[in-house]
């Protein structure tokens, strides 16, 4: 019997191969990067070249602990959002053009006249932005005519390489949901968004569940890739929706909150959900019949990081001399410090915000600040102010479904006391999981098992990331928490005004 899977992780620098045996140990990774380039202020595109060598690369790297006989499968966990013209051959037209990319702001404008932007969150469960696939294969008709005249299909990165192997166009619904395209209620292409997009129907794949087999490895995909002729080939999905399988989120009300560089809040519905003032998206899931509603903000591990560098410079110094983790010695100061910062809120919005601001104009802030404040209440509030934005987007979620305790996993989980702050925020339990970067990963692994018949079902996600620790909230923090997220809302709204003043700056 075949004992391992091997994962991929398209994302936007590199791709990571990673092998997992089917009892769900994590073996090994391997990551090859890749360029995005950038230019024209807010243009960025990728050549899909690259990310199929760093497929190959990737995998004959992790071909050298295993027997490629031994591989039963193959899957993708992919960026998504974005806008690869291929013919009718699977050759690019031209350079994807990724999900970073914001050119399409004309054709999001000459959308919105054609349908309202309440109807068009009632049928797509995202907003109308430049963002999305369906406004970049717009801005090609516009600008790149012969391009769009000669395009067979429109891809995602995860499509493309399954095409490369298969030689099968395809998508699962979880990628469809990412190219404001796809009508959530009926889980079928728009017609009607597509008609009012002027852009040919047959422009668009057919859709598939992410387990589909979309073919098997071919004596030309053995030379390339390095895997066994019969190796199935399982399509995958959206990195987002991937990573909910990795956390542990494949059933209703089952929450968690990626904590990393941005971060987010993903919860589990059976139907969409339509928030009044359209803060929150709504994904496919890689799991039929279920749905994500999700919150994302700008800067959470990255506003730590760039706290940390601007006030911990002596914290850093000692570390070295130390030998030990600068990350320590700022968790014990953090720790020191008392709940609420000693009077001091950080607003997190250092790259403007999305969930649930939607105001690229916001700025961040300390308010209240004082003598006494020490490096462990600036550090302290950092985190505070993070988690007191996510709770906002948690109370949206929760008129989806019952939420009553967080799954967490990214870089900025992994401390204690931050742990304990978020619980004591969002008044429930944080439960950590053992694997804290790997959740896209683990989801198109999961996705590979139950797509070649080795794992029985999603409920399997379990064994692949266990849950490694919990916290309770304490009530008597979460007392001074409530009383400061009000005090948190109104500084927010005070600064509205200074906000776009500081723009004209």
């Amino acid at each position: 019997m075949s004992k391992y899977i091997i994962a991929h992780d398209l994302g936007t620098s590199g791709n990571k191969a990673t092998l997992f045996s089917v009892e769900g140990a994590l073996l090994k990774s391997e990551v090859v990067g890749y360029p995005v380039r950038y230019f024209n202020g807010n243009w960025a595109e990728q050549d899909p070249e690259d990310w199929w060598q760093a497929v190959c690369t990737a995998t004959k790297r992790l071909l050298k602990y295993v027997d490629a006989k031994e591989v039963c499968a193959i899957s993708f966990s992919g960026q998504m959002m974005g806008c690869l013209c291929v013919n009718e051959q699977g050759k690019p037209l031209r350079n994807a053009i990724i999900w970073a990319d914001m050119r399409a702001k004309e054709q999001e404008n000459a959308l919105a006249k054609k349908i309202s932007p309440k109807r068009f969150y009632r049928i797509t469960g995202h907003g109308l932005s430049g963002s999305y696939s369906l406004e970049k294969l717009m801005w090609i008709r516009d600008h790149e005519p012969e391009v769009y005249q000669n395009t067979y299909k429109m891809l995602q990165a995860k499509d493309y390489i399954v095409y490369r192997l298969t030689g099968t166009f395809a998508t699962d619904y979880s990628d469809a949901s990412g190219t404001n395209a796809l009508d959530l209620n009926t889980m079928e292409w728009s017609e009607e968004i597509i008609e009012a997009a002027g852009v040919r129907r047959d422009l668009f794949p057919d859709i598939f569940p992410s387990t589909y087999v979309a073919g098997e490895i071919s004596k030309e995909g053995k030379e390339a890739i390095g895997l066994a002729i019969g190796t199935k080939v399982v399509l995958g999905g959206g990195d987002g929706s991937c990573a909910s399988v990795g956390a542990g989120s494949i059933a209703e009300g089952i929450t968690y909150n990626c904590l990393g560089s941005s971060s987010w809040i993903s919860t589990v519905s059976k139907e969409p959900f339509f928030d009044e003032k359209m803060r929150t998206v709504t994904w496919a899931h890689v799991i039929p019949g279920l749905l994500i509603p999700s919150g994302t903000m700008q800067t959470a591990g990255a506003a730590f990081s760039w706290a940390k560098d601007i006030f911990c410079k002596e914290e850093m110094r000692t570390a070295q001399e130390k030998g030990c983790s600068v990350y320590e010695l700022i968790n014990q100061e953090i720790a020191e410090a008392k709940a609420g910062s000693n009077g001091l809120v950080f607003l997190p919005y250092l790259l403007g915000e999305r969930c649930p601001r939607w105001n690229s104009h916001a700025k961040g802030s300390f308010t209240g600040l004082k003598m006494e404040h020490t490096t462990g209440d600036f550090m302290r509030s950092v985190v505070e102010g993070i988690a007191m934005n996510l709770s906002l987007i948690l109370d949206i979620l929760k008129q989806a479904v019952p939420i009553r305790e967080m799954l967490v996993v990214g870089g900025l989980a992994q401390g204690e006391i931050q742990q304990q702050i978020f619980a004591d925020i969002y008044g429930m339990d944080i439960i950590r999981l053992e694997h804290l970067e790997e959740a896209t990963s683990i989801g198109a692994a999961v996705i590979a098992g139950v797509g070649a018949g080795v794992l029985p079902d999603f409920a399997c996600a379990s064994r692949f990331n266990r849950i490694y620790s919990r916290k309770k909230a304490e009530p008597s923090n979460g007392e001074k928490y409530a009383a400061m997220k009000g005090v948190f809302e109104q500084i927010y709204e005070s600064q509205l005004d200074i906000f776009e003043q500081l723009e004209k700056l």
